[in-house]
């Protein structure tokens, strides 16, 4: 009898359920994004009554005990469009609906607190180009971006890595060093790099490391309407991974050529039952020898981030980020002075052994978001960053071995030694409300805000230099002059004694140890200095029918102290008013047309350049943008492309004098302009099928200038064509399921090197490279093997001239595991 009574409940619990649900009825049902992606936690509900459901991580969802009848289904989640389906509910029966929902700027957050739940090369939003959130594609300007799925498929670990795959962006050198659409962004300055849409220190002589970032955005053009001082050519935004409410959890590792090794991982979810406090944790290391002699890089990112929402209306969000690189400065490859830079290997470096370059950098940020009302909110955000640097190297002096009857030895290049140490803080605070109204049938949202910017040289920044030459007189110098040959010592062959030794391009031990202690050193004490910068900003986007107009105007207010804290202290202030006007124009749901004019300045003193020996002062750099172009979304807004069309004219630009007395003396030139059109399509053609191409056509060149035989030439490192091509494709179907394939294109044409080197500058030759990848995804497992540069092109990424000529990698292979859970 025992073993009957169970069997009866059981019985019983189904013949009621059925009964049940034979009176009543049932909706099932799955929930993707417009790629096809499963999407989480989407709010599933019966409009005008209590019933629903939340779908599961598949995107399933369920609905039981339904009357008969025709309900009306919605399904609604933050960032996206709700969309609404009419059922007819029968009883007895199981009725199918699928949701496939819509990226929407209504909705999406004010500041980026939570994580992007877009999955794939595309993403339709912005928070940094306004300061509110935004539909890319409704942005009176280029934006550009990679997203972490790119990243993660082409295995980089750099900024410097993907902006191959942006148009109108290229390597100017192996460093922290780009150019945008002709006008260069450099590291330890704040023009050109922004964090989380805030200004922000780092390191010039590496590149951005990037496991911990969400995705890389470039924002063309000089926004200093929002960022104050900014590059002409555009800004370059990393946003970092931010929280997610659901859990997920990745590693991966790699191995792959020049002895390298990267392990990531990214876990992220909930820490309380009720979703209101989210965590994210990535962590990524690096171990790679590198092709280059002497060269290696051991990089460590440990990133948490924390979100709190205690209210729909309020949430606050924390992010932590600290870096570590060592490795050793590479100056570049030198080659013999007959400009053919074949003639020594790419892998020829001039470092030495005992050379060291060991960076800190730390980044947190505090971000306050607030909801008054509807219409009326606030976001404040704060970043305390820091950046240590620490050196010892041996570099060119910029010049070939002196002989003592004035001419050179150019299988020999004259070195100097650098031994130093400075440290930055950085603090960012940046204030804005925004506010929607209505006038009549014209839609507003006001941007008001003010933001302070604070950097700051800290005591005890100073350098040792061993210069190239010994002087009679006990001191040094860099350079040798026939006219003055009695003030130098000479050796037995009546050439200028060396305090550092050249080094031989010929000699296979070249690289070996150094002596330092035989060296005679100057001493150089960077002073302490500190720049302030106030910026009071407006901004208003308006809407009528089909027509979204942005007026944005700056009035920004620079400060800096050189001499910080001494008698010496000298104060320098400046002032910019920078206007910004914008038109986006919907011809019909798939085009919109705009146009935009804005006007950039950058303040250019001893706290912009870190260079004591630069010269100056110089006049602040202005800039101008006119651009108008098309934005598309086609395949269900799977796809998105951009053309667009630019003038951009800047004023008062600093390059190298290529003085023989003073290697690091800059000359002011007087107006560059920059002309080009750029197109650009990302996105899934198919939801297995991923693509990012792109072309620039840039005529960037010097317009005018006191050196009369520079007018008319092309800028440095600004190639007038390059191209970019990417592809994916994974089996979904047959044998070959979760099977895949990548491929790859990228060309530069030809660029010139420092304009003002030589009456002819050396050129560095156009490259086109293939890269390739397959993948295979066996349930949360896949396998990658990545070849980059397939076909071992030789080719240079940039640089100033034969003696500091920058080659891109030679075919390096990378296979990496992934486990997700």
């Amino acid at each position: 009898m025992k073993k009957i009574y169970p069997f009866l409940l059981s019985f019983l619990f189904i013949l009621i359920t059925n009964i049940a649900f034979s009176q009543s009825g049932r909706i099932d049902g799955k929930v993707t994004d417009m790629n096809g992606v499963p999407l989480e936690f989407v709010n599933i509900s019966i409009m005008n009554s209590t019933k629903g459901a939340i779908s599961d991580k598949d995107g399933k969802f369920s609905i039981l005990e339904i009357e008969n009848g025709t309900v009306f289904l919605k399904a609604s989640m933050i960032g996206f469009e709700p969309s609404t389906h009419e059922i007819q509910v029968q009883s007895g029966k199981i009725s199918e609906v699928n949701f496939q929902l819509i990226e929407s700027q209504l909705g999406l957050q004010t500041v980026e607190i939570t994580g992007r739940r877009e999955v794939g090369y595309d993403n339709k939003a912005t928070f940094s180009a306004t300061k509110t959130a935004s539909l890319i594609k409704d942005v009176p300007s280029t934006i550009n971006f990679v997203t972490k799925e790119l990243i993660l498929d082409q295995v980089a670990f750099t900024v410097n890595d993907v902006v191959k795959n942006v148009p109108g962006v290229n390597q100017f050198t192996f460093y922290n060093d780009i150019t945008i659409r002709g006008f260069r962004i450099q590291g330890q300055r704040n023009s050109g790099t922004l964090l989380n849409g805030m200004r922000t220190f780092t390191s010039f002589w590496k590149p951005q490391l990037i496991p911990h970032i969400e995705r890389v955005e470039v924002i063309k053009g000089p926004a200093s309407a929002l960022f104050g001082n900014a590059s002409p050519g555009g800004s370059i935004n990393r946003v970092t991974k931010k929280p997610l409410a659901e859990n997920r959890k990745s590693i991966s590792t790699s191995v792959g050529s020049f002895n390298t090794l990267r392990a990531l991982a990214d876990f992220t979810g909930a820490m309380t039952e009720d979703k209101k406090l989210l965590y994210r944790l990535n962590l990524g290391f690096e171990n790679s020898d590198g092709f280059r002699d002497l060269q290696f890089k051991k990089n460590l990112v440990i990133a948490p981030s924390f979100a709190f929402l205690p209210t729909a209306n309020t949430s606050l969000n924390f992010d932590l980020v600290y870096q570590d690189s060592k490795g050793r400065l590479d100056r570049g490859q030198a080659a013999f002075g007959n400009r053919d830079l074949t003639t020594t290997p790419i892998t020829k470096s001039l470092s030495a052994m005992n050379d060291y370059l060991n960076e800190v950098t730390l980044n947190s940020t505090v971000s306050l978001r607030h909801n008054f009302s509807e219409n009326l909110s606030l976001n404040s955000t704060y970043q305390l960053s820091s950046y240590s640097e620490d050196l010892l190297e041996h570099r060119t002096s910029n010049q070939f071995a002196a002989l003592g009857d004035g001419s050179f030895d150019d299988t020999k290049v004259a070195m100097r030694v650098f031994i130093r140490k400075r440290t930055w803080n950085n603090n960012a605070f940046n204030n804005y409300f925004n506010a929607n109204y209505q006038l009549g049938k014209l839609k507003n949202t006001a941007l008001v805000g003010y933001d302070y910017f604070r950097q700051e040289l800290l005591p005890g920044g100073s350098q040792l230099e061993a210069q190239t030459y010994l002087l009679k007189n006990g001191t040094t110098s860099n350079s040798f002059k026939l006219a003055n040959i009695d003030n130098y010592i000479l050796d037995d062959d009546g050439n200028p004694a060396t305090n550092v030794s050249h080094f031989d391009l010929t000699s296979p031990v070249a690289n070996g140890l150094r002596d330092m202690s035989k060296y005679l050193y100057t001493t150089r004490t960077y002073n302490q200095y500190l720049q302030q910068t106030h910026g009071v900003y407006i901004q208003n986007q308006s809407e009528i029918g089909p027509l979204k107009i942005l007026l944005g105007l700056r009035q920004e207010y620079f400060q800096d102290l050189l001499d910080y804290n001494s008698p010496e202290e000298v104060e320098v202030k400046q002032s910019a008013l920078l206007p910004r006007v914008g038109l986006v124009y919907t011809l019909n749901p798939n085009i919109n047309f705009y146009g935009t004019w804005v006007k950039g300045y950058q303040p250019q003193d001893a706290a912009g350049i870190i260079n004591p020996d630069a010269g100056g002062p110089f006049d602040p750099l202005t800039s101008e943008m006119l651009e108008v172009g098309a934005k598309t979304e086609w395949f269900n807004k799977r796809v998105t492309g951009t053309i667009s069309l630019y003038q951009i004219v800047e004023r008062g630009g600093l390059y190298n004098a290529n003085d023989a007395n003073n290697p690091e003396l800059l000359v002011q030139l007087g107006e560059e302009q920059s002309r080009g059109a750029e197109l650009n399509l990302t996105g899934n053609i198919l939801p297995n099928w991923s693509l990012v191409a792109g072309y620039a056509f840039n005529d960037s060149e010097i317009t005018q200038a006191d050196e009369e035989s520079v007018i008319g030439r092309q800028k440095p490192n600004a190639p007038r064509n390059s191209a970019n091509f990417w592809s994916k494709y994974v089996f979904e179907q047959g044998s070959l399921t979760g099977l895949g394939f990548g491929l790859g294109y990228n060309y530069v044409s030809d660029r010139f090197g420092s304009i003002v080197s030589s009456d002819e500058p050396d050129v560095f030759p156009s490259y086109g490279i293939v890269d390739a990848a397959v993948y295979y995804q066996m349930g949360k497992v896949q396998f990658q093997v990545n070849a980059n540069n397939l076909f071992n092109k030789t080719h240079w990424v940039g640089g100033y001239d034969v003696l500091r000529a920058f080659p891109g990698s030679p075919r390096s292979i990378m296979t990496t595991v992934s486990y997700t859970f």
